[in-house]
């Protein structure tokens, strides 16, 4: 391929196989709804479709360290081929029929490779592009991300209304999708021209990066990516819901509530990205977590479709950036330990495990109500570290 393509091409081609990946990345936050298609297919309660997409998160906390390992032994190159053919796999196991265990397989699978390649895609982009360059291809990678969690509702809403007679696939149409996405990205980035390089720093240990937690501000910071995690994957689960009881809609229409969310997400993005280089770190996280507990408190008693979108889309706008700020002020606040920070926030992700379990214990218990009794819990610590946030003095905060 190098003496077809000259090295300008090489390197568009290297960019155009690293978006895809990222597009493939995505393909993670479709747990939420097919949830609720599992739930509704299975006639299972929402408890048990809800340890699902907890199967997907739960291996940040395992995974994340030992994918360090990994890519420091094998380079970052073949750690995301790797992990992408690991997510490959995964999506073939729906397409034999919509069994509980087949979708155990495939979710399991999902979040392990997903951790993996979440470790690696982001340092290997640093491969082939650097300086200003850097921050804005992963920005756009983000975009390409979101874009594919915003298309995962639609997917599945076209494969149930259309392809039904499809293979049988119904909604599952979904997985077929990914795997196709996959082993085109599998193929571009295995023909591209990226270095597989090795991180020749010291591996960090589990024991590492929980005695960080000892810090308070550290400790407060992972809970408070735990929550937003927590958030974000629920609010992708419970809209739907929210449309189906209050609404009396069926899934395929409802599935729009988990689209809207990403959508308000996406906007969320480009709106404040300008507002946050004009206004301190600290100020901008509680305007954030105010318009996401002003939304939770209106779902409670919101029963209009206007008012309902409204309010996912404050969600959305609300959780769009809080990521960054949580992550770049724990590591402000201990510099001399950026990469054990950097992993240990990572691993905070697993929030995206345990707010599912609770909401769908609460949602069997009590109904939507009680979905929403665990997402204000978590907007209610995320004010909490808004105002310790104020007062803690870290760089560039103020």
């Amino acid at each position: 391929m190098s003496n077809i393509l000259n090295e300008k091409e090489l390197t568009r081609f290297s960019i155009l196989s690293v978006m895809i990946c990222f597009f493939a990345m995505g393909s993670i936050e479709m747990v939420g709804i097919a949830s609720n298609y599992i739930r509704i297919d299975l006639h299972i309660s929402d408890a048990k479709a809800n340890l699902l997409p907890s199967l997907v998160y739960i291996w940040f906390l395992i995974v994340t360290i030992p994918a360090g390992v990994l890519m420091n032994k094998i380079g970052r190159k073949n750690t995301v081929l790797l992990s992408m053919c690991v997510m490959t796999l995964s999506m073939i196991f729906p397409l034999f029929g919509a069994s509980y265990h087949f979708m155990l397989f495939c979710f399991i699978l999902l979040g392990i490779s997903n951790v993996c390649m979440q470790t690696s895609l982001y340092p290997m982009v640093s491969n082939i592009i650097s300086g200003k360059g850097l921050a804005r291809s992963l920005t756009i990678g983000q975009f390409v991300k979101t874009l594919s969690s915003f298309s995962a509702p639609y997917i599945a809403m076209l494969g149930a209304l259309h392809f039904g007679h499809f293979f049988g696939l119904g909604w599952r149409l979904l997985f077929l999708f990914y795997f196709i996405i996959m082993i085109l990205s599998i193929g571009m980035l295995y023909f591209s021209k990226i270095k597989n390089e090795k991180n020749e720093e010291r591996a960090i240990t589990f024991i590492q990066s929980f005695s960080l937690l000892k810090n308070k501000f550290i400790l407060l910071s992972f809970i408070g990516v735990m929550c937003h995690v927590g958030i974000d994957i629920s609010t992708n689960t419970v809209a739907p819901k929210i449309m189906m009881y209050r609404l009396d809609q069926v899934i395929e229409k409802a599935s729009f509530g988990a689209s809207l969310y990403f959508i308000a997400r996406l906007a969320g993005c480009f709106l404040w990205s300008v507002f946050l280089n004009k206004m301190s770190r600290s100020k901008f996280f509680y305007i954030s977590v105010s318009l996401i507990l002003i939304a939770i408190v209106g779902l409670f008693f919101a029963h209009s479709k206007i008012l309902i979108f409204l309010f996912i889309v404050l969600i959305g706008i609300g959780n769009a950036n809080l990521f960054p700020v949580l992550f770049s002020q724990a590591v402000l606040s201990m510099p001399e330990n950026k990469n054990v920070i950097s992993t240990l926030m990572i691993m905070g992700q697993a929030g995206g495990a345990i707010f599912p379990i609770l909401m769908g214990l609460a949602f069997d218990r009590i109904g939507v109500i009680g979905s929403l009794l665990v997402l204000f819990v978590g907007v209610l610590y995320l004010v909490f570290f808004s105002l310790t946030l104020h007062k803690n003095q870290v760089p560039g905060n103020k």
